[in-house]
């Protein structure tokens, strides 16, 4: 969603948290990783100064994202984040890893072998990628 979006005054992306648990896990009937690890990292990054919100539970995130809320949505899991992604932005997406030693960047689909070697691939989603990729890695030098 990264460049869809309108920024906040002074420049910086608004991000949304998904929560990793239904619910948020109301309160830690489903789980305690809201509030013993999301909600500790989202409030150590607005300390930083990131504009971040959340965790928040995913379908919900997804709706406000959808109607400009945030400029980026950080999923807990690969399918939280990549359904909605693709429903949204389709062959414009770009998956983004976070929190390696590299940057990483990739399509939001899959390989597509069944259709390799025959002249109909859309690479409008490695397009992306790549750019992405190159301007993450310029603004980490």
């Amino acid at each position: 969603m990264h460049g869809i979006l309108p920024r906040l005054t002074d420049g910086r992306a608004r991000i949304g948290v998904c929560a990793l648990n239904p619910h948020a896990s109301d309160g830690g009937l489903f789980g305690d990783e809201e509030a013993r690890i999301i909600a500790p990292a989202v409030a150590a990054a607005k300390r930083a100064g990131i504009a971040v919100t959340g965790p928040i539970p995913s379908d919900a995130l997804w709706v406000r994202a959808a109607a400009g809320e945030f400029d980026g949505v950080v999923a807990m899991y690969h399918d939280q984040g990549h359904i909605p992604m693709k429903m949204r932005s389709a062959r414009r997406a770009v998956n983004i890893t976070a929190g390696l030693p590299i940057v990483r960047t990739s399509v939001a689909h899959g390989t597509a072998y069944d259709i390799a070697g025959k002249g109909i691939a859309d690479a409008s989603s490695l397009v992306a990628a790549a750019r992405v990729a190159a301007r993450l890695a310029k603004n980490s030098r």
